[in-house]
């Protein structure tokens, strides 16, 4: 690894931790050169997946678009940021797992459907209405009897 003060080439690693739940190494370093201390990242590279969309169009999974809508729908809840980021993360884990290139925004629309459901039913009933395309007040009201009648 390059020195980012010197850039000699020789260091040595001092310390490695998890990070991320696991899915990187940081690992802190110091130049052989200069003494300069400085850390790494290190991580699996994964293809990144594109979702398909309704109308068949393709684009990038975007984590930030996922947590705007997350967001969204837990405003004014009782829903945390850390929350919100630790269901990205664990959405996108599972969908990588699950898909090799391209992932149904259907399925991404339910893996987030599932999770709100356990943390908050409003928050849920929102991304619902907007996953679903919810036309009028029976089809909310449907929803939230279908809430009901699971707990």
């Amino acid at each position: 690894m390059r020195c980012p003060k010197c850039g000699h080439l020789k260091d040595k690693v001092v310390d490695s931790r998890l990070v991320q739940q696991g899915a990187v190494i940081r690992r802190r370093r110091i130049c052989q050169a200069c003494g300069h201390r400085f850390s790494t990242y290190e991580e699996v590279v994964r293809v990144n997946l594109r979702v398909v969309k309704r109308d068949g169009r393709h684009e990038p999974l975007d984590k930030r678009k996922l947590a705007a809508g997350l967001e969204r729908a837990c405003e004014k809840r009782p829903v945390s940021p850390d929350q919100i980021s630790a269901m990205v993360e664990s959405i996108v884990g599972e969908l990588e797992n699950e898909f090799d290139r391209e992932v149904p925004s259907t399925a991404i629309g339910l893996k987030v459907m599932s999770r709100l459901e356990e943390i908050d039913d409003v928050a849920y009933v929102r991304f619902a209405s907007v996953y679903r395309r919810f036309r009028d007040v029976n089809q909310f009201l449907n929803e939230i009897e279908g809430l009901i009648d699971r707990e």
